[in-house]
């Protein structure tokens, strides 16, 4: 349960420093992702799924 609140608290803070960061480019990468076809978004979401999953493993192996 500890790793799954480190996970999404890794997640808030990733998203809160692009919102902070840069607001005015999320229309710009939101006009990007409508014109990307369906298959590639799916695509680069497994492929972040598939990233985040072995980032964690890697982190929960060092950390036994």
């Amino acid at each position: 349960m500890g790793t799954i609140l480190l996970a999404l608290g890794l997640v808030f803070i990733v998203e809160g420093l692009v919102l902070a960061l840069a607001p005015s480019r999320i229309d710009e990468i939101l006009e990007m992702l409508r014109q990307m076809p369906v298959e590639t978004r799916r695509l680069v979401g497994l492929l972040a799924i598939t990233s985040g999953a072995l980032f964690l493993w890697v982190a929960n192996w060092l950390s036994a």
